[in-house]
């Protein structure tokens, strides 16, 4: 899964249309591999993503758990400390992919 797109589903809040488009563009660019489409596919991007948001609220509106709600902010939290660890290893990696070739 893209690590830009995050589960919405069982949050307290509940997730907002504003949300559920914005996951939807994120869908909608990583398949089409395209950020900004050209003029020409701009109307075919607007409406998959629209249609696509459409799609994503019936889904987060029917699902049902018997799960307490997850707090937002500690979940975010937790995406933040994720990424924290996986950037500090690339850091380390890096370093010493540096620190071999400089010692060869």
């Amino acid at each position: 899964m893209c690590r830009n797109i995050v589960p919405l589903n069982n949050l307290e809040p509940a997730v907002t249309e504003e949300e559920c488009h914005d996951a939807a563009l994120q869908f909608v660019r990583k398949i089409s591999g395209s950020t900004a489409p050209s003029r020409a596919n701009q109307a075919v991007f607007d409406r998959a993503v629209d249609e696509i948001a459409h799609v994503v609220s019936r889904l987060l509106d029917e699902l049902v758990t018997n799960a307490p709600p997850k707090n937002r902010e500690d979940e975010a939290a937790k995406r933040r400390a994720r990424s924290a660890e996986r950037y500090e290893a690339i850091r380390v990696y890096q370093q010493e992919k540096r620190a071999a070739r400089t010692g060869s």
